[in-house]
């Protein structure tokens, strides 16, 4: 691809779609100050047609029909059993519907999709060669942004959009404004020395982290059918609608909100350890034969100290020890999401 043989002249290693070889985020005050990354591990799929909206509507845990020209949504795709297949950012732009979700899982799920198109006037398309995404955060990114958007998006999951592209407007990290611009690989191209001359240009990994860091679970292929939208609290950064109509999964989502309390939620957790992998079991002091949960995401915040979102049992989270990969694995340390949770362990 032209971006990624672009992103190699600058210095960039990419490896299964993860860029790397620029700055990592804790050498300086990147995250705080303002930087961009190549977001090379995100995926986009174009659905066009004017059935395109209720199409998804009728697929996946959001509204889409409702969807107007500033939104910014999340939903999850699910299994007929409730289980995430993936977590996707969506929005308009001006040939239809914008899908992003994890790269690595693009291809089978636009794949299952297009199954369930039937006689629907929808078109699903690979965008990933017209469009790139960089993501963009802390104190300089407005600043630098009103080269080519004059009128910024002000309020999380909102976008503005005009001749240089789509800019989303993402939750905050750590108190910091997030911005995410979805723009041609030529505007990219043009756009970079005024980017990396006045931000700090670091690797995918630090986009990661701020979503992290915000609290929002990205599925990947380790964590692909692992939980109900729930379980990684998608309901409370607005990514479930219960009031729509069905969808593949629908009644279990429904049944695990109105049935009882939650029994499962994710936490966010800090861990003396570096890679630490989705998908890797956590254990609890009281019960060292079973494992009480599961990490979904995690990224290096400092060399050797690690950020990650847990999903595991509410009664797990009160009291005790929690353990990586085994009882006798390095200790969590649970810190509070930047949202509340309003449940109570029965």
């Amino acid at each position: 691809m032209i971006w990624e043989e672009f992103l190699s002249g600058q210095g960039a290693v990419i490896e299964n779609g993860d860029t790397r070889g620029f700055a990592p985020h804790w050498q300086s005050t990147a995250l705080q100050a303002g930087f961009v990354a190549p977001l090379t591990d995100l995926g986009l799929i174009l659905v066009t047609g004017e059935d395109a909206g209720s199409f998804l509507h009728n697929q996946l845990s959001n509204d889409v029909e409702h969807l107007n020209a500033t939104d910014v949504r999340r939903a999850a795709y699910c299994t007929p059993k409730g289980r995430m297949l993936a977590s996707f950012l969506y929005w308009k732009n001006e040939q239809g519907i914008v899908l992003q979700l994890s790269r690595p899982l693009q291809a089978a799920v636009q794949k299952r999709l297009q199954m369930f198109v039937l006689r629907a006037k929808a078109k699903l398309m690979d965008s990933n060669s017209e469009q790139v995404v960089l993501g963009l955060g802390g104190s300089a990114a407005a600043g630098v942004l009103q080269n080519w958007f004059p009128q910024l998006p002000t309020t999380a999951n909102t976008q503005v959009t005009n001749a240089s592209g789509s800019l989303l407007r993402l939750p905050d990290a750590e108190q910091q404004a997030r911005f995410q611009w979805i723009t041609s690989p030529e505007l990219a191209q043009q756009a970079w020395p005024t980017l990396s001359s006045q931000l700090q240009v670091v690797n995918t990994a630090a986009w990661r982290l701020t979503d992290i860091q915000a609290g929002i679970a990205i599925i990947l292929p380790a964590t692909q059918e692992q939980f109900v939208p729930q379980m990684v609290n998608f309901e409370l950064i607005g990514g479930v609608n219960f009031k729509k109509g069905c969808y593949p999964g629908q009644e279990i989502v429904a049944r695990s909100q109105y049935l009882g309390k939650l029994k499962r939620r994710m936490g966010l957790a800090r861990i003396a350890a570096g890679q630490v992998l989705p998908g890797t079991e956590i254990f609890h002091s009281d019960d060292a034969s079973q494992p009480c949960g599961m990490v979904v995401n995690a990224e290096e915040e400092q060399t050797g100290s690690s950020l990650a979102l847990i999903e595991m049992k509410l009664s797990d989270q009160q009291e005790g020890k929690l353990h990586l990969g085994s009882a006798t694995g390095t200790e969590l340390a649970l810190l509070p999401l930047p949202y509340e949770i309003l449940d109570i362990t029965q």
